[in-house]
């Protein structure tokens, strides 16, 4: 054969090792190959193309080469452009080109800053779920963006008091001391801006004061060496308003927690707002002290839970909208169904779904999803093997070991077997044969049906009567994979 008779022969070879579906999303239309003396050039038409091609697929080509030719090519990658009608922009500008344009009906928020007494304002984009922290050190007159809304937070049912509790302080501060724990990325951030700019809105004269507990300690540091601690003084215990994020950050921290002490000690005789969060209730944050954690305590004490799927599923959408994507439904379950930690994760696969499609020039679908968010959602956990995914299932629903290779075919096996199933496709790289032989010699279709039915009772909160007790898929899951993180 000569070269061009290879690269077309290779070509069908490379379908055959890789499957039709992912030949023809990275290698169809937009990959070139070139055969000359036993170099095959491969161009892509972008930097992102070429680099996920050398990656994920060097050594499928070279062995497809082999099958075809008999002898391994030199494989080059290079960037080939072609001639293409430019991008359409989908992303709003705050995101595609680094500015900060707000729409010019959004309030203009004062707030007071971490070093000094100066006010600024500033508007910005809003970012959904999960946001950053305020930029509490900007100098006077320096834009930030907008903050984070009530409007924004998608809230599940076991979070509702925490939102009710946040709405209520932004209405009437001075009413009750809020204190909000939970898990890095649940909203917590986001609730407290909320509460920031809605009291803002509802109570214009009100002076706030909202920081990280961080920038709250420079500014008593930098007091003590020469700004003056009287003026410190001034600034923090005359506020109506004071939100500390990441109190956590003061374990240990003798001097400025004990001024923090005094702070609040002021405020709460003057009927003045606290709010703090923070990544464990105050009974549980070691190295605060008795007495700040009894005021901590005085108050109304929130949790906020991970999202559960349905609540994912509205983070999903809301975050589509706000990047300018579609993402057709069943991608949007892929997501919900999937990336389960908490909202940061959702954000970054819905970035990395926008950057392949285009880079791709095509719209997003759900086998695009899988290739595209595979290696970030395995990433998500630590490394678990199919035994490990058996021991955990086994010991959530009391079952001896080996249940789930057996035979049975009764609810209270065939159930958590297909779970274990499910968390083998999520979790590890096991192809659908070696899970179906795993647990109990099934054929790879019957893999296929449990992860169809799992994915279906998510989404509709489907009760599972197992082991003595009613459990929702969602529970059961988050209770094995409890079992994995603890090894």
């Amino acid at each position: 054969m000569d070269d061009k008779e290879i690269v077309s022969a290779l070509r069908v070879a490379l379908a055959g090792r890789v499957g039709q579906d992912r030949y023809e999303l990275w290698f169809g239309e937009t990959t070139r190959f070139d055969l000359a003396e036993r170099t095959l050039t491969v161009g892509a038409p972008n930097e992102f193309f070429q680099r996920w091609v050398r990656m994920n697929f060097q050594e499928q080509i070279e062995q497809a080469c082999f099958d075809v030719a008999g002898w391994y090519p030199s494989v080059v990658f290079r960037v080939v452009p072609t001639e293409a009608p430019p991008l359409k922009e989908t992303m709003p500008p705050s995101l595609s080109n680094g500015s900060m344009k707000a729409p010019h009906n959004a309030p203009a928020l004062r707030v007071v800053h971490g070093h000094g007494n100066a006010e600024s304002s500033g508007t910005g984009t809003g970012n959904g779920v999960a946001s950053q922290k305020v930029v509490q050190a900007a100098t006077q007159g320096k834009r930030c963006r907008r903050l984070a809304t009530f409007d924004d937070f998608v809230c599940g049912e076991t979070n509702q008091i925490a939102l009710r509790m946040a709405e209520r302080v932004a209405r009437c501060p001075g009413a009750t001391p809020l204190f909000i724990h939970g898990p890095t990325s649940v909203g917590k951030s986001h609730l407290l801006e909320s509460i920031c700019a809605e009291a803002r809105k509802n109570h214009p004269q009100l002076t706030i004061i909202y920081q990280s507990a961080e920038q709250f300690t420079s500014a008593f540091l930098e007091s003590l060496r020469g700004s003056g601690l009287p003026s410190f003084r001034r600034k923090y215990r005359g506020v109506g308003l004071l939100i500390l994020d990441d109190l956590h950050f003061l374990a240990g921290k003798r001097a400025t927690r004990t001024e923090l002490l005094h702070t609040v000690d002021t405020l709460l005789r003057e009927g003045r707002q606290l709010v703090f969060a923070a990544d464990e209730p105050p009974g549980q944050l070691g190295g605060l002290g008795p007495e700040l954690v009894t005021r901590l305590q005085s108050g109304m004490v929130c949790r906020l839970d991970p999202p559960d799927h349905a609540t994912r599923l509205g983070i999903v959408r809301q975050m589509s909208k706000r990047l300018g994507i579609e993402v057709p439904d069943d991608v949007q379950q892929y997501i919900a169904s999937r990336v389960t930690t908490h909202a940061r994760e959702i954000s970054g696969a819905l970035c990395r779904l926008q950057a392949t499609s285009e880079a791709l020039r095509k719209p997003v679908t759900l086998p695009m999803a899988k290739e595209a968010l595979g290696e970030l959602i395995r990433r998500a956990g630590p490394v678990v093997r199919l035994p490990d995914i058996e021991r955990a299932v086994c010991e959530v629903f009391e079952l001896d070991s080996g249940t789930l290779q057996s035979s049975g075919r009764t609810r209270n096996v065939s159930y958590p077997r297909m779970l274990a199933m499910w968390l083998a496709r999520k979790h590890t790289r096991a192809a659908l044969s070696e899970i179906g032989s795993y647990f109990g010699r099934r054929r790879h279709s019957t893999v296929v049906s449990a992860q169809r039915r799992i994915d279906g009772w998510m989404a509709d909160g489907t009760p599972l009567d197992v082991s003595h007790r009613v459990w929702t898929a969602e529970e059961a899951i988050r209770q094995v994979e409890r079992k994995l993180e603890a090894g």
